[in-house]
């Protein structure tokens, strides 16, 4: 299995529980490992053949910025889903962290693996 990945990708978006958090937008941190098989793409050496990252980090900037969920597990769940279903991946390790959600803790979140078998 090959990996691809986009590690730190940060986007604004609504995500808390609170009623001060529903008002306004909040720093999420995005890790993505994607399996996928890179031989051809570096046989070839064409991008056409590759795992589109920047497509990928444009689409998760698309859909994270215009969501609104009160549960990091949501929204990891949702960009699972979203990967397997637009992406050529078989499996994704999905990380969000939601930056200063407890203070004196540098990382809080949610951690998830997804295949087209689960």
């Amino acid at each position: 299995m090959d990996l691809v990945f986009i590690h730190d990708l940060r986007v604004d978006t609504v995500i808390g529980v609170f009623d001060w958090e529903r008002t306004i937008k909040q720093t999420v941190s995005i890790d993505l490992d994607l399996a996928t098989d890179v031989r051809r793409a570096a046989a070839t050496d064409c991008i056409a053949d590759a795992l589109d990252y920047k497509a990928i980090a444009k689409r998760i900037i698309e859909f994270v910025e215009g969501s609104a969920f009160q549960l990091v597990e949501t929204l990891s769940e949702r960009i699972a889903a979203l990967l397997l279903a637009e992406f050529p991946v078989s499996w994704v390790r999905v990380r969000v962290n939601k930056l200063g959600a407890i203070r004196g803790a540098r990382d809080v979140g949610v951690l998830i693996e997804r295949s087209h078998l689960a």
